[in-house]
């Protein structure tokens, strides 16, 4: 994989952690028993940060992937350029760098409290 779709693949499983609907990580979560690091160690004003770039990156995702499954194969290293540029470009227009970013979905993947607090920032799905 060149680094280029590397990134795009990181961040979108970043994203798609993230965006999935609260049941349905309640239950592919199995319980944890190892005690994990308090979510304060991550500012509020981050979690903020990291909560909005989410959300655009969770659509220009679906964008970019709907554009990547039409696309010729000659065209596919473009879709994937232009897509790590935008993403890129959302993250850092919230205030964050790349690596903040990374950092921080880590965290949300292997710290439950972490991982809720940036659920809580996301805006609800209207219906």
């Amino acid at each position: 994989m060149r680094p280029s779709m590397r990134t795009l693949a990181a961040t979108l499983v970043g994203a798609a952690c993230l965006l999935s609907a609260p049941a349905v990580i309640a239950q592919t979560q199995p319980p944890s028993t190892a005690p994990t690091k308090p979510a304060e160690t991550i500012p509020d004003e981050k979690l903020d940060k990291a909560a909005a770039a989410t959300v655009q990156v969770a659509s220009l995702s679906r964008d970019y992937r709907e554009q990547l499954a039409a696309a010729p194969p000659a065209e596919k290293q473009r879709i994937v350029d232009e897509a790590n540029a935008r993403i890129e470009k959302a993250i850092t227009d919230q205030g964050l760098s790349l690596q903040e970013y990374s950092s921080i979905m880590e965290e949300a993947r292997n710290n439950p409290d972490v991982h809720q607090k940036i659920l809580q920032r996301l805006p609800k799905a209207s219906n």
